[in-house]
C-alpha cells in the first residue's frame, strides 16, 4: 500500500478525534501540568480521549501497524507502518480558547514520513500532504460529518521570498527556546525579518505551506510535533530540516521555509 491508499482512513481519524475534542473547546475544562515543576506543559482530558479514540480505530483497522503518540507513548515503533499522533498540538492555545491548535496525524513507512494531516475541527480545516503535493480541505457547513462533496479543496504552494528582509517569521514563543545560545541565534534571524509573529503552534507550518508565512523556527520539538507537518510543508514546495540541515522527523531544533533562499540565509544566521 502507498501513502495515498491511507488518505481516506486519515480522514476517519480526523473525524473521530474532532468529535471527541470539540465539546471540550471553550469549555470549563481543566488542565494538568505534565512538567513536574518546569515550564508549564498542560494536558487535558480532551488530549487523552482523542488519542485513545484514534488508537482504537488504528488497532481495529490495521492491527499490525505501530503507533507513537504524545499521551500514550510507543506501541511497535519498529513496524513497517507507524502512525504518529499528537491529539492537540497547541494545548496552551486550546485551554486559552484560541483556535491555533490542531490534531496532528502522521504516517511513517519504514521510518520515513510519507503522509500527514493537520486537522482543525473548530475552523473546519484539514491541511494534508504526501511530500509531493499538499492540499487544504475546508468545510463551509457546520456539519463535521458532511459528505466529501460539501468540502472545498485547494492545492497549497509556498510563496517565493528572496530574503529575510521580505519575510514573515513565525515561532510559538521565544520563551520556549530555553537554551540561551539558541535564543540568541533565533533573535539574530528575527532582527532581519519584516514581520515576526508568535503563537502559531502547528498552524504556523500550515500557514507557511499556504503561502502566508515564510519561515518557522522552533526548538525542543518531539517527533510527534513535526512528523505530520513534514509531508505538508514539503508537498507545498517548502524545506523543513533541523537547524543544521538534518532530518526534521527526529525533532529538536526545526527550521522550515517556503523558499530555499530564505532557508539558507536563516540557517547561516542560526549557526553563526
Amino acid at each position: 500500500m502507498t501513502a495515498v491508499d491511507f488518505a481516506a482512513f486519515v480522514e476517519r481519524l480526523a473525524q473521530v478525534s474532532g468529535e471527541v475534542i470539540l465539546p471540550f473547546f471553550r469549555s470549563a475544562i481543566g488542565a494538568e501540568d505534565k512538567s513536574r515543576g518546569g515550564l508549564f506543559d498542560p494536558v487535558t482530558e480532551a488530549d487523552r480521549a482523542a488519542e485513545a479514540a484514534m488508537r482504537r480505530l488504528i488497532g481495529q483497522t490495521f492491527p499490525a501497524h505501530g503507533v507513537i503518540g504524545e499521551e500514550y507513548g510507543l506501541d511497535r515503533p519498529d513496524a513497517e507502518f507507524v502512525w504518529v499522533l499528537d491529539p492537540i498540538d497547541g494545548t496552551k492555545s486550546f485551554i486559552s480558547g484560541m483556535p491555533t491548535w490542531g490534531t496532528l496525524i502522521g504516517l511513517m513507512h519504514r521510518g520515513r514520513p510519507v503522509y500527514g494531516m493537520m486537522a482543525q475541527p473548530f475552523t473546519r480545516e484539514r491541511f494534508y500532504g504526501d511530500g509531493k503535493r499538499a492540499r487544504l480541505r475546508t468545510l463551509a457547513t457546520a456539519r463535521g460529518d458532511a459528505p466529501p462533496s460539501e468540502w472545498t479543496t485547494r492545492t497549497l504552494h509556498t510563496r517565493a521570498c528572496a530574503s529575510l528582509s521580505e519575510a514573515t517569521l513565525a515561532t510559538t514563543s521565544p520563551l520556549l527556546i530555553r537554551d540561551d545560545a539558541d535564543r540568541d541565534a533565533y533573535r539574530r534571524v528575527e532582527s532581519r525579518v519584516r514581520l515576526p509573529r508568535y503563537g502559531g503552534d502547528c498552524y504556523a507550518y500550515c500557514a507557511l505551506a499556504a503561502g502566508f508565512v515564510d519561515v518557522v523556527i522552533e526548538t525542543n520539538l518531539k517527533p510527534h510535533d513535526i512528523i505530520a507537518l513534514t509531508p505538508i510543508v514539503e508537498g507545498a514546495g517548502g524545506i523543513i530540516t533541523t537547524w543544521d540541515g538534518d532530518d526534521a522527523a527526529k525533532g529538536g531544533r526545526i527550521l522550515a521555509a517556503g523558499d530555499r533562499r530564505v532557508h539558507d540565509e536563516a540557517s547561516r544566521l542560526l549557526l553563526s
